[in-house]
């Protein structure tokens, strides 16, 4: 008893460390409510039938708390937090998709490019309810991702639930070392004459490699160029400041993109910088609902601001801003902490951006940039009249 009461105390201090850590605007949670807490793991201790481990426990309370918040604010162990940072700018093992939570299962915002979620056939908007035939219900997203990642060339089932199949189906896929994709661009066009860029995702370097192909194609390639698409179909987004350097590249003035906060004095606005490198050429935008969080703020922009035609489908609405918190343990949380808002002053959270002209894919065989994609067909057909 005298090693429970020890670990209890320890628990307490812990539990007064957190709230403490988490007070707003200099407060903090009532003694009442840390003794509730005190009372419930006494319960635990004494009455659940199997053994637990209070570190667990406490890593519980702490999931449970900031997923009450919304899908986006997580506790991130140690080990997750390390994994997070090789997910921004290296290498890592997985099936390579953007997730999020969504009443107790994994909901796909989008598979990444060239990646085997993407060759298997997953799409945004799919319903993740099994892994290995091991239920997600009451898992924390941190733990659903860990059973998704592993050793290249290893299996991985995942059951799938999409709107359009009555019932659920299994996907088998290999996993394999993912590496974020950057730029790809070419020309098209029956005369050469539309310049098409593709972004993946908003990584460190992406305003670089853009602004690189961009040059090219305006002074050495092609001098004939007409008009540009920028496809960020299935962009799960990545970097606000990435996002707001591609975007200011295509505007000579206003607003870009705000951010909200509790605190007014954090509220920020971008503006852009004159100097349009395309020099106003005809753009359109294609988007879809794998569009999210940067691709959404770069969408938004060009359209709000009437530089770029949107076509396509609407966006996923992802329009929060987390901030990373580190923690003594060596973990961290995520925590939403602001909200984004296009020039027009809407905010994208959970509606997205709307093209201004719909094409929803033509077909289950639909891939992008090949011969069955009818949007960037529809595309190529608009900026050639």
């Amino acid at each position: 008893m005298l090693i429970k009461t020890y670990n209890k105390s320890i628990f307490t201090i812990l539990c007064l460390i957190i709230l403490n850590s988490l007070s707003l605007e200099g407060k903090t949670l009532e003694r009442e409510n840390v003794d509730l807490l005190n009372k419930v793991i006494d319960l635990v201790d004494k009455e659940y039938i199997e053994t637990t481990e209070q570190s667990e426990l406490v890593e519980a309370a702490i999931n449970g708390m900031l997923q009450s918040l919304d899908p986006h604010s997580v506790y991130l162990t140690p080990k997750d937090f390390a994994n997070l940072q090789n997910d921004t700018s290296g290498e890592f093992g997985g099936i390579g998709i953007e997730v999020t939570m969504e009443n107790g299962v994994i909901k796909v915002i989008s598979p990444i490019d060239e990646t085997p979620a993407q060759k298997a056939g997953m799409i945004a908007g799919d319903y993740i309810t099994h892994i290995n035939k091991e239920p997600i219900f009451g898992k924390n997203l941190n733990d659903a991702v860990d059973l998704m990642r592993g050793k290249p060339n290893t299996e991985v089932a995942i059951t799938v639930v999409r709107k359009e199949k009555d019932d659920a189906f299994d996907i088998t896929i290999i996993r394999d070392i993912i590496q974020i994709p950057g730029i790809k661009s070419e020309i098209k066009g029956k005369n050469n004459n539309i310049g098409y860029i593709r972004i993946s995702a908003f990584n460190e370097r992406t305003s670089e490699k853009l602004y690189k192909e961009l040059y090219i194609h305006e002074n050495n390639e092609n001098p004939s160029i007409k008009g540009y698409i920028l496809d960020l179909r299935r962009n799960p987004g990545g970097l606000l400041k990435q996002a707001i350097e591609v975007a200011n590249m295509f505007l000579d003035y206003g607003e870009i993109v705000s951010t909200k906060s509790k605190r007014k004095y954090e509220n920020r606005k971008w503006f852009a910088k004159k100097g349009d490198i395309i020099d106003g050429e005809t753009m359109v935008i294609l988007i879809n609902y794998g569009s999210a969080s940067a691709s959404e703020i770069v969408a938004g922009a060009l359209q709000d601001h009437k530089r770029a035609i949107l076509v396509g489908e609407s966006t996923y609405g992802k329009g929060s801003v987390q901030s990373i918190i580190p923690l003594e343990n060596e973990g961290a949380i995520r925590l939403t902490v602001s909200k984004y808002y296009l020039p027009s002053g809407k905010s994208i959270s959970r509606v997205g951006v709307n093209p201004d002209i719909v094409i929803a894919e033509g077909s289950d065989e639909f891939r992008i940039n090949t011969d069955t994609d009818n949007q960037l067909e529809f595309a190529l057909k608009l900026l050639n009249g």
